[in-house]
C-alpha cells in the first residue's frame, strides 16, 4: 500500500484521532459491526467494504473496510479497518490520515529512524519503555500497537496497526489480518 504523499506534505491538515488502548481509535471502537464502522468512518471519507481472503480456520469470516479521504484524488486508503464476524472491529491500520499519537508520540507516517529516536527519547523522559517489532521498528510499549513500515520512495514510513486480540488468538501479533502480510512477509 503506498503512503499518501499528498497528506504527508500537509501534516497540519490531518485530522487528529485519539487512541485509547482496548477501546478504539478516533470514532472507530473495537467490537463494532461492519455497518457501525462504516457509519463512524463517514467523517473521514468514503468507505468500501470487501471480504478478506480466508485466513487460518480458527478465525471467523473477516471484512476489510477501506476509507478514502474525502476530496482527495484517487489514492491509497487513509484508514483500513478489519472486522471479524465473531468479535467485531479488531484492527485499525492508519496510513496517512488521520494522525494518531500515543501519549504525545506521533505514530502515523513518520520516518522510522526518526520515530525510533523519538520513542527512545520519550521513554527516557518518562522513565518508561518502548519496544521493537520483529522487523526492527521501534514504537510504544503497548500490546495494542503493532508498528509496521511501508516504503515511500527510499524512506520507510510508519504505519501503525491499532488492535485488540481477535477470536481464537492469544495476542495481537497472532491476530494480524491476513491482508497485512505479503508473500509471508510484513508490508515493507
Amino acid at each position: 500500500m503506498p503512503f499518501n504523499t499528498e497528506a504527508d506534505a500537509g501534516v497540519a491538515e490531518r485530522d487528529e484521532w485519539p487512541y485509547s488502548p482496548a477501546v478504539g481509535v478516533g470514532p472507530l471502537r473495537f467490537g463494532k459491526t461492519v455497518d457501525e464502522v462504516v457509519e463512524a468512518a463517514e467523517m473521514l471519507g468514503q468507505s468500501g467494504v470487501s471480504e478478506c481472503s480466508p485466513g487460518p480456520a480458527i478465525f471467523s469470516p473477516t471484512w476489510k473496510i477501506e476509507v478514502h479521504r474525502r476530496g482527495v484524488a484517487p489514492s491509497a486508503p487513509a484508514v483500513t479497518a478489519y472486522v471479524s464476524q465473531a468479535v467485531g472491529l479488531f484492527c485499525v491500520a492508519a496510513d496517512a490520515v488521520p494522525q494518531v499519537a500515543h501519549d504525545g508520540l506521533t505514530l502515523v507516517g513518520r520516518d522510522l529512524s526518526e520515530l525510533e529516536r523519538d520513542a527512545i527519547a520519550y521513554a527516557e523522559t518518562v522513565d518508561g519503555h518502548f519496544r521493537y517489532t520483529p522487523e526492527g521498528y521501534a514504537g510504544p510499549d503497548d500490546p495494542g500497537v503493532v508498528m509496521r513500515g511501508q516504503r515511500v520512495g527510499h524512506v520507510l514510513r510508519s504505519r501503525p496497526l491499532f488492535m485488540v486480540t481477535r477470536d481464537g488468538a492469544y495476542t495481537e501479533w497472532d491476530s494480524l489480518p491476513h491482508e497485512e502480510y505479503r508473500n509471508g512477509q510484513f508490508h515493507a
